[in-house]
């Protein structure tokens, strides 16, 4: 999926910009703001950012999205992942109402995502595609601005949301002129705009070196804690575990499992390892344990016994140190893939 500012893809109908009180560093809406968020009726208050239910869109002989039900809750990270051609693209348009479903309903803030009242549901949606394509003689403001007036907002608070993405100082350049790295900042910088209540974030730490993706984690932290709903979908799995409140992984146009690491590990029931360094040389190891080293001890257990195995450790005579290992989201996510071809 891409976004082009010379062809504006993705078009906002234009609107008056609306006042800025209430707001946090980034410029979304405060949780204690009066009124709730900027622009919102208390029938959007009301409804769910973003839901899908039992939605199907079908391209030729594939389905692309096949039954998928799946609600955006506000202040939650939801990391999407799936190989390519698992329908997470698919699903992402459907969102922006780029394209309809053949079945089911997507609504956006409790509209359909069809409907022209979502059109300006839209302006508080803010997205990142994984190929971003921006003019190359734009300079970075000019960039900004004509984002910004495609979503019929000021561009008073441009400068401060370069700032905020660490390329203020390249901000006069052109971005013919950017490594891959500051195309991406800027990419995500216009979906900063208009104070956005859900964020869609496709691959969006490509071409990030890790300094940048911390800056990008932080600003995603920022987001979800003032409220925003946040869909992240992403190849790069390990690196998420932190951010991840809960994860949706599609297989083939299909959600096979959808919920917090703690419910996934649950579902997978992949072992969790414990291990324990002790004071005193082990010459026997207790009953469920295993030595693993002069003074090291180490048991398996699931996500469910996890807190009996723990305090089971407590309980051993001159234990200095618990560890614990839990299967990560790269282990989990192939072990659904696997029980879904067997």
């Amino acid at each position: 999926m891409s976004i082009s500012a010379s062809t504006g893809t993705l078009r906002y109908r234009p609107a008056q910009a609306e006042p800025e009180s209430g707001m946090t560093q980034i410029g979304l809406p405060s949780h204690h703001a009066p009124g709730g968020p900027r622009g919102q009726t208390a029938r959007e208050t009301a409804n769910d950012p973003v839901r899908l239910d039992d939605v199907t869109k079908i391209y030729g002989s594939q389905r692309a999205v096949d039954s998928v039900s799946l609600v955006l809750n506000p202040g939650e990270c939801t990391v999407m992942a799936g190989h390519n051609g698992a329908g997470k693209s698919t699903l992402v348009k459907l969102i922006l109402g780029l394209i309809r479903a053949d079945a089911g309903k997507v609504t956006i803030f409790g509209r359909s995502a069809s409907s022209r009242a979502a059109a300006m549901s839209r302006r508080h949606i803010g997205y990142l595609p994984e190929t971003v394509a921006l003019h190359p003689s734009l300079t970075g403001t000019e960039t900004l601005a004509f984002y910004a007036r495609l979503k019929g907002l000021s561009t008073d608070g441009n400068a401060a949301l370069l700032s905020r993405v660490g390329i203020a100082q390249a901000a006069d350049r052109r971005v013919g002129g950017y490594s891959k790295g500051m195309r991406q900042r800027l990419a995500l910088a216009q979906a900063l705009l208009g104070q956005p209540r859900v964020l869609l974030l496709d691959e969006p730490t490509t071409g990030l070196d890790p300094a940048s993706r911390l800056l990008f984690y932080e600003i995603v932290g920022e987001l979800r804690n003032a409220g925003a709903a946040i869909l992240l979908s992403t190849h790069a799995l390990a690196e998420l575990e932190r951010q991840a409140d809960r994860v949706i992984v599609l297989q083939r146009g299909r959600k096979i499992a959808d919920g917090s690491l703690s419910d996934l590990r649950r579902d997978a029931g992949l072992p969790v390892r414990v291990r324990l360094t002790v004071e005193h040389e082990i010459t026997s190891a207790p009953d469920n344990w295993q030595r693993v080293g002069p003074y090291r001890l180490e048991r398996s257990c699931t996500e469910t016994t996890k807190l009996a195995a723990l305090r089971e450790a407590q309980t051993l005579p001159g234990v200095t140190d618990i560890e614990i290992e839990a299967p990560g989201l790269d282990e989990m996510y192939a072990h659904f893939l696997r029980r879904e071809d067997h």
